[in-house]
């Protein structure tokens, strides 16, 4: 059986990772290609519990224990659901992965890089196909504003904090080009959508 493709949504606050997310596991369900949507940090129970435990704007965290709160997270993901799911030949889709611990731990809050690429070493799974959603730190109040929802701690964190996270995905796009595809996200869902669909079919040949 062969392994199913591993693809992850990255991108700052508002930037429409889970609607992307969402609308490409429709066009894969549509194609009749085996697939399973899922998100970081969270993806089991125990994970959904520390994601609950990062966003909650009472609590206060140092960026190392943020970035170990996230590998235990995803260390579950991995082992119990997104593993599985790819040996057993399922796709898997995530919105967010290793890369935004290392654009909002490393780069927006200015923890240790080489702490969390090791630490993304140890969980030791790599996306096939990375889709960063780049939408400039200006844009992002409005929308989530927009959302009718009440910020979570990140969202809280203000415009330079946006900025320096932008500034992290983007470079972690230019590092590993053979990985990552930037994609505009200061525009229509639709053409955001068609832009991701040509990236996928070009960058791991699957039709949809």
């Amino acid at each position: 059986m062969a392994r199913g493709r591993f693809i992850t949504l990255e991108g700052g606050e508002g930037a429409g990772k889970s609607t992307q997310a969402r609308r490409l596991a429709a066009a894969f369900a549509a194609a009749k290609l085996p697939v399973l949507a899922t998100r970081e940090p969270g993806g089991t129970p125990e994970a959904e519990r520390v994601r609950a435990l990062l966003l909650d704007p009472g609590l206060a965290w140092t960026p190392l224990a943020e970035t170990l709160l996230h590998g235990a997270a995803r260390a579950e993901h991995v082992a119990r659901v997104i593993r599985p799911a790819l040996d057993a030949g399922t796709h898997v889709i995530c919105d967010r992965f290793a890369d935004s611990t290392l654009a909002y731990q490393g780069y927006g809050l200015g923890g240790d890089h080489g702490a969390i690429v090791t630490l993304a070493g140890l969980i030791g799974l790599r996306p096939d196909l990375t889709l960063v959603l780049d939408l400039p730190p200006e844009e992002s109040p409005a929308r989530l504003a927009a959302r009718g929802a009440g910020a979570d701690r990140y969202e809280r964190l203000g415009a330079a904090f946006f900025a320096r996270v932008r500034d992290g995905f983007r470079a972690i796009a230019g590092a590993e080009p053979a990985r990552c595809v930037l994609i505009p996200a200061a525009d229509d869902e639709t053409r955001i959508e068609a832009r991701i669909l040509d990236a996928v079919r070009a960058r791991l040949g699957i039709s949809l």
